[in-house]
C-alpha cells in the first residue's frame, strides 16, 4: 500500500491515510486501499483506529481525481462512484467496532469517512462541510451515511449550503461523539472501554444498530448471546463478582 499504513498492534488495528501532501484527499488508490484495509480485519481486532497523517483528517476528493472525471462518461462515472460506494460499505460494515481520530479538515468525502465510524473524536478546531455543492455537485454516495448519523434535518441545512462548520456544531448534530483538547488520550480512552466489552458482544451489538431487527429477532439475539460461551461467562463472572476473562487480555 503507498496511501495507507496498516498497522496492527495486539488488538487493536490502526488504519492512517499517509497522504500528507494532499491533506488524505481521496483518489483512486486510497479508495483501493481503504476498501482493501476495512475488508481484511481479523475476528482477533477488538478496535479499529482510523486517522489521517498531517494536517488533516480528509478534505474529500483529490483535486486530481475530481478533473479527470471531468472526461469521463456517465456511464465511467457511475462505475467511480461504485467504488467510492464499495468503500464506505466495507468500512461501514466492518465487523469491528470503528474509532476515527478527526483533526484538521474533514470536508466531503472525509465527512462521508466520519459518518461511517462508530465513534468518532475530533479535535476542538477540526472543521467539516459537506462542500459538494460548492462545486456544483451532491454529497450522493456519502448520504445514506451522513443521513444515518446527523438526520434530515441537518442534512437539509449542510447538506443544502456546503457551509464550513465547527466541532461544537459536530458533536451537536450528531456527526461526532466527543470533541477533545487531548486527542490521543480521548481514543485511548474510548479503545479501553472497548476492551471492557465482550469482543463478540461488541461485534453484535454493532450489527445491532446496523440491522435494526424487528421484535422477534431481538427476541433471539438476545438469547443467542446469553446462551453463547461469551454470554456465559459474563454473566457468571457478573455473579461472582469478578472480571470477565477479556477484559484483562493484554493489549499486545
Amino acid at each position: 500500500m503507498t496511501a495507507l499504513r496498516v498497522e496492527q498492534s495486539g488488538d487493536v488495528l490502526s488504519v492512517v491515510m499517509a497522504r500528507p501532501e494532499r491533506r488524505n484527499a481521496f483518489d483512486a488508490d486510497l479508495i483501493r486501499e481503504l476498501t482493501e484495509a476495512f475488508a481484511d480485519v481479523g475476528d482477533d481486532v477488538r478496535a479499529v483506529l482510523l486517522a489521517g497523517e498531517g494536517k488533516s483528517f480528509s478534505a474529500g476528493a483529490d483535486v486530481e481525481w475530481m478533473r479527470s472525471s471531468i472526461e469521463l462518461s456517465y456511464e465511467e462515472n457511475v462505475a467511480d462512484a461504485r467504488r467510492l460506494r464499495k468503500m464506505l460499505e466495507t468500512m461501514n460494515s466492518c465487523p469491528a467496532p470503528v474509532v476515527a481520530r478527526v483533526h484538521g479538515h474533514a470536508l466531503g468525502g472525509g465527512c462521508g469517512l466520519v459518518a461511517c465510524a462508530d465513534i468518532v473524536v475530533s479535535a476542538p478546531d477540526t472543521r467539516f462541510a459537506f462542500s459538494e455543492v460548492k462545486l456544483g455537485i451532491i454529497p450522493a454516495v456519502i448520504s445514506p451515511f451522513a443521513l444515518a448519523k446527523i438526520g434530515p434535518g441537518a442534512a437539509r441545512r449542510y447538506f443544502v449550503t456546503g457551509e464550513v462548520f465547527d466541532a461544537a456544531t459536530a458533536l451537536r448534530i450528531g456527526l461526532v461523539h466527543e470533541v477533545a483538547e487531548e486527542l490521543d488520550a480521548a481514543v485511548a480512552r474510548i479503545v479501553a472501554e472497548l476492551r471492557t466489552a465482550g469482543p463478540e458482544a461488541a461485534r453484535h451489538a454493532k450489527k445491532l444498530v446496523l440491522e435494526r431487527p424487528d421484535g422477534l429477532g431481538t427476541e433471539r439475539r438476545i438469547a443467542q448471546r446469553r446462551t453463547s460461551e461469551e454470554g456465559q461467562e459474563g454473566l457468571k463472572a457478573f455473579l461472582e463478582k469478578r472480571d470477565p476473562p477479556w477484559a484483562s487480555r493484554s493489549s499486545s
